[in-house]
């Protein structure tokens, strides 16, 4: 509930205070004299357009601020603002380069500040009868009156909508690549493939060589000491024995000992030849000896060559080193993963689309349910009241039809209107002049404010295209949806205005440059007064004055 509404700067408005009773309060005024100017201020509050023309020329700034009653603080203290006595106040700064909004003292987003306020406060003018006739507005009110019942549905169909959305797109995604990407694992798995065969271990390819390395040296080592061993104790072959230095040095002392009889220097030689066979003896035998022992194993030196060789071509090819291998085949392993298809099962995803597609359907065909119900409801419920607005052969038709899947279900409603008897119904927007749209708004507000919570309803030229008997209706109506809700109406009907709990009139006074308006609550003769000036253009008019003296006590009597 809007406990009170200060405006400055705004406008034609300079400065003023607007203090709208619990039930139902009338704006009027003369043309010009800012009436809608409340209505702007608060639109505002709603989230409209902070348009620089509207501040008050002399002025640096407009602003509007409220007094709301809160019904919960939370969010508003989530917000960083301040409840106090279950009130806050909501306002909205205009100056020549930018606005703010504020609400409880923090300053906020005009798009939070219109979420706070909106749940409490809406605002009924000829730019919302325009929109009555979108088709997404038509479904708003089926909806709303359906109640709590249907938004907890359409909430839980919301949420499955979005899950189903994401999954989609997810399926769609994979699909459009899946081409790419069975070429991507088909390039992957080669690469991988062809490491998997040679099974390369981190820093293998200087292991090898140091390995090697060490089995060459061995090898060599081998090799010399059994040439050694050969030239000292000689060799057996095929065609006989290969005499060695040792055998060739015995022969030598054979020769030697055969003339030292006759020869006492080469007696001498032979002994010496002999002690020479002695030690040559020895060194064949240990050469002979360390040769069998040297370790050498030529067939692992050759198995440790081919190893080294199928590393070095795999590292030729792909122009690397072991290391940088090693890192880019974990990635490729990595990125197989997951392409996987155990990792994206295309199939277990389509599944859980359908799944989803069909908890969406069922949920659909429930709220479709639920709709078609009320569509029958409504428009039983509205007929009376169209009736009494003086369209007394008037009839509503609300065609719930399907319509493709969204978040709101699979339905469609177009709001048919038959005027007259044995009319066709027709779509609204066809069928419904300025003045029956906005009849037919406010039927609908009444009987939808049946099953709402409280809140505050803003009518703006609700009255706009009738005449006085249908502004009796009008009013009848107003107050009626005031017993439940806080309603103004900005009106130029002195019938809708009779039946206001409290009156205000904006006035305006000129300086004769620079024209302010203000608003103050009128009672007794001078709401008369109001009253006779609205009906007859005159306030000083005995007819008038009686006229409207007379409209009050018709409407009191009616209370």
């Amino acid at each position: 509930m809007i406990r009170s509404v200060r405006i400055c700067g705004l406008g034609v408005i300079d400065e003023t205070v607007f203090e709208p009773s619990p039930a139902l309060t009338a704006v009027t005024g003369e043309t010009g004299a800012g009436k809608t100017m409340v209505v702007t201020g608060i639109g505002l509050l709603l989230g409209d357009k902070a348009d620089t023309g509207l501040v008050r020329h002399g002025r640096d700034r407009a602003v509007v601020e409220a007094v709301l009653d809160v019904p919960d603080a939370d969010r508003i203290n989530d917000l960083g603002g301040t409840v106090e006595d279950g009130e806050v106040i909501c306002a909205r700064h205009i100056t020549t380069r930018r606005s703010r909004a504020l609400l409880g003292g923090a300053q906020v987003a005009a798009n939070q500040l219109a979420e706070v306020v909106g749940e409490q406060v809406t605002i009924h003018g000829q730019s919302e009868q325009v929109r009555l006739v979108d088709a997404s507005r038509q479904l708003d009110v089926v909806d709303r009156a359906a109640g709590k019942e249907l938004a907890a549905q359409l909430e839980r169909h919301s949420q499955l909508w979005m899950q189903f959305r994401t999954a989609s797109q997810r399926l769609h995604r994979l699909n459009e690549d899946r081409a790419g990407a069975e070429m991507e694992r088909e390039v992957l798995s080669r690469r991988v493939g062809e490491v998997d065969a040679v099974d390369p271990q981190p820093h293998e390819d200087d292991d090898l060589i140091a390995e090697m390395a060490g089995l060459q040296a061995a090898q060599s080592i081998r090799e010399s000491l059994r040439r050694a061993d050969i030239l000292l104790n000689g060799l057996e072959t095929s065609t006989g024995p290969q005499p060695g230095t040792l055998a060739l040095l015995e022969q030598a002392v054979h020769e030697l000992d055969g003339t030292g009889d006759v020869d006492p220097e080469a007696a001498e030689l032979a002994e010496r030849a002999r002690q020479m066979s002695y030690d040559l003896t020895d060194l064949a035998a240990s050469v002979a000896g360390h040769a069998a022992r040297a370790e050498s194993d030529p067939q692992r030196l050759e198995e440790l060559g081919g190893r080294l060789a199928a590393i070095q071509r795999l590292l030729r090819a792909r122009t690397t080193t072991l290391d940088d291998l090693l890192e880019t085949t974990a990635a490729d392993r990595h990125r197989l993963a997951e392409l996987d298809p155990a990792a994206n099962d295309l199939d277990a995803l389509g599944r859980e689309v359908e799944q989803l597609r069909s908890q969406l359907r069922e949920s659909a065909d429930r709220i479709s349910a639920v709709r078609r119900r009320t569509a029958v409801r409504l428009a039983a419920e509205v007929k009376p009241e169209l009736a009494a607005l003086a369209m007394p052969h008037a009839r509503l038709e609300f065609r719930v039809e399907p319509a493709p899947m969204g978040p709101r279900g699979a339905d469609a409603v177009t709001i048919m209107l038959a005027a007259n008897p044995g009319a066709n119904p027709a779509p609204l927007s066809k069928a419904a002049s300025g003045g029956e749209l906005s009849r037919v708004r406010l039927a609908l507000e009444v009987v939808a404010a049946q099953t709402q919570s409280p809140q505050t309803f803003v009518f703006d030229e609700i009255d706009s295209g009738v005449g006085g008997a249908v502004g009796i209706e009008i009013g009848r109506r107003l107050r009626q949806l005031a017993r439940r809700h806080q309603v103004v109406v900005v009106t130029h009907l002195a019938q809708v205005a009779a039946f206001a709990d409290t009156h205000v009139v904006i006035t305006k006074a000129s300086d004769g440059a620079v024209t302010s308006s203000g608003l103050r609550e009128v009672g007794g003769s001078e709401r008369e007064i109001e009253l006779s000036r609205m009906m007859s253009g005159m306030v000083d008019s005995e007819s008038g004055l009686e006229h409207a003296h007379d409209l009050l006590h018709e409407v009191a009597g009616q209370d």
